[in-house]
């Protein structure tokens, strides 16, 4: 449903974009840093590692180090299948120490 917003006027818009802004806050807490995620591009499906939250969007990573913004909504989570090599430990996660 298109929405006309030339007719709007400035308190109005300012509300709109704080809902929209809160939406995509909603969406992108979905998602944790460092986790994997996929999304559509050229009609393919991109891997990546979300790696920072901006105000509507979230900077992932692929694999071949591109880093993309992207709105959280085109993104899925990624099950973890482990490492793709049987004879390779998936990677250990780091402990933190306590000071």
């Amino acid at each position: 449903m298109p929405i006309d917003i030339d007719g709007l006027s400035f308190e109005e818009l300012l509300d709109l974009n704080q809902r929209v802004v809160a939406q995509a806050h909603i969406e992108m807490m979905q998602f944790n840093l460092g986790q994997q995620v996929s999304f559509e591009h050229q009609g393919g499906r991109m891997l990546a590692t979300l790696v920072k939250y901006n105000r509507k969007t979230v900077t992932v990573v692929t694999d071949n180090g591109q880093r993309w913004n992207i709105s959280p909504h085109l993104l899925s989570p990624v099950k973890d299948t482990g490492s793709a090599d049987p004879h390779r430990p998936a990677k250990a996660r780091k402990k933190k120490r306590l000071r």
